[in-house]
């Protein structure tokens, strides 16, 4: 995966080029788009915004649509990259949890999303590393904030800063990092999320004033979904 007005405009063309590379792999006009790979496109570009923008309704019923119009195909590895969208998000929004959906696809996934899958659960191979989109596999490499900074798409920032922190590298810049990305997509999951966290390693380093000051942050981004539930 600026200003503000400006990122939220761009956002879901982001996660359309994303939902293009991570489930369809061959986004192109000629020959014409079959109606279900446009379909599957739209619905998981849309449950993704809904899910960080913590839309529960609508991120349902767009997940399950997209899985409707893929299971179209008959393909089960088609199935399994859009389960890795699914579960890339969760990652980027601090949920640790086993990525059930794909598990249950694995054996007919490919060897890219079987890493891809490894990689956000924090138990990637260094053989697989060469298999991982280059933004993670530089990422793998440094674990370093600087190299966050220089991934341009934020969910794919937050997705490597997700992992690094399951595997127990997200310092405190790395944390900072992921709280403004999140901040600036308006992404208010990802970002209540990040805050906590960082409101935590501030209680635990005795700072009982950035503490504070992050969970009155938390406290805006919890109005604001307050109201959209």
């Amino acid at each position: 995966m600026k200003p503000f007005a400006m990122s939220r405009l761009r956002a879901p063309v982001r996660l359309g080029a994303m939902a293009c590379a991570l489930l369809l792999a061959a986004c192109s006009s000629k020959p014409p788009v079959p109606d279900w790979q446009m379909n599957a496109q739209a619905a998981a570009t849309k449950a993704t915004e809904a899910y960080l923008s913590g839309n529960a309704r609508v991120e349902l019923l767009e997940w399950e649509r997209a899985r409707a119009e893929v299971a179209r195909t008959g393909r089960p590895d088609l199935l399994a990259r859009l389960e890795l969208m699914r579960c890339a998000a969760q990652v980027a929004s601090l949920v640790v949890a086993p990525c059930d959906r794909f598990e249950a696809l694995r054996p007919d996934a490919a060897a890219q999303e079987q890493a891809y899958a490894d990689y956000l659960a924090g138990r990637v191979s260094p053989q697989q590393v060469p298999l991982l989109p280059g933004a993670q596999r530089k990422a793998v490499a440094s674990g370093e904030a600087a190299t966050l900074a220089g991934i341009e798409d934020p969910l794919s920032r937050l997705v490597a800063a997700g992992v690094l922190f399951q595997a127990g590298r997200a310092g405190p810049a790395v944390i900072a990092a992921a709280t403004d990305t999140a901040s600036a997509q308006g992404w208010r999951r990802p970002l209540l999320a990040w805050l906590l966290l960082q409101a935590q390693r501030a209680e635990a380093a005795g700072d009982a004033e950035a503490a504070a000051a992050l969970r009155r942050r938390a406290g805006i981004v919890e109005q604001g979904a307050a109201r959209v539930k």
